[in-house]
């Protein structure tokens, strides 16, 4: 039983080769545009139980610049 590989030459010239479909895509990126959704609404704090942060992990995030440190 012989296989055929997507990405042997042959089969790249009969599909029209790489930048045939680099060109294809590039033509069709207009259409595929996605509306923005509207970001979720934060949560309020007093709605979130149940969360525990060890003493030893609070302040190694404390620490950290990029979080208030």
């Amino acid at each position: 039983m012989q296989k055929h590989s997507v990405t042997s030459p042959a089969r790249a010239e009969q599909d029209g080769g790489l930048e045939e479909l680099r060109g294809d895509c590039a033509r069709m990126v207009p259409h595929w545009a996605v509306p923005a959704e509207a970001a979720p609404a934060p949560v309020p704090a007093s709605l979130i139980h149940g969360i525990t942060v060890p003493p030893a992990s609070a302040r190694l995030v404390g620490g950290m610049s990029e979080y208030g440190g």
